[in-house]
């Protein structure tokens, strides 16, 4: 298993379950018969550019870097969003007038494989997913952009 296809699942576990330590990516990928040390673990963290972010409570967890050009978006974003809710398989974005279409332009560049779609109107977004079960995700994320 080489560099690539070791980071490539490192994103995948960060993105699947909140990931604390070097020490317990480690150990998620040891567990998946990935060959690494924590030096080894610890290069990857810094080449991929992860960063740790506050998780629930005191617990902290790595994430993936947002591409700097969504920054903006990240930032307008944090600033018209008003309320998220949601039910079954649909997240609704309350947002200031005239803010819903940048809100919905970040949660497009996402790529969220869970994400089937966006529809904008002037201070609502209604975000598709695909399963019940990615919502709560879904939500997280957007809630650790308000943060």
């Amino acid at each position: 298993m080489n560099r690539q296809n070791r980071q490539t699942r490192l994103l995948e576990i960060i993105e699947e379950i909140n990931v604390e330590t070097q020490q317990e990516l480690t150990s998620l990928l040891l567990k998946e018969g990935y060959k690494v040390t924590q030096a080894t673990v610890s290069r990857d963290i810094q080449e991929l550019g992860l960063l740790k972010v506050a998780g629930n409570g005191s617990r902290s967890r790595y994430v993936k870097p947002l591409d700097p050009k969504l920054q903006r978006l990240r930032t307008l974003f944090h600033q018209s969003v008003l309320s998220i809710d949601s039910t079954e398989n649909f997240i609704v974005l309350k947002t200031l007038s005239g803010s819903a279409n940048s809100a919905a332009m970040l949660i497009d560049n996402l790529e969220n494989k869970e994400i089937m779609g966006t529809i904008a109107g002037d201070d609502t977004v209604l975000i598709i997913v695909k399963t019940k079960e990615g919502v709560n995700k879904i939500v997280k994320t957007l809630n650790d952009f308000l943060n």
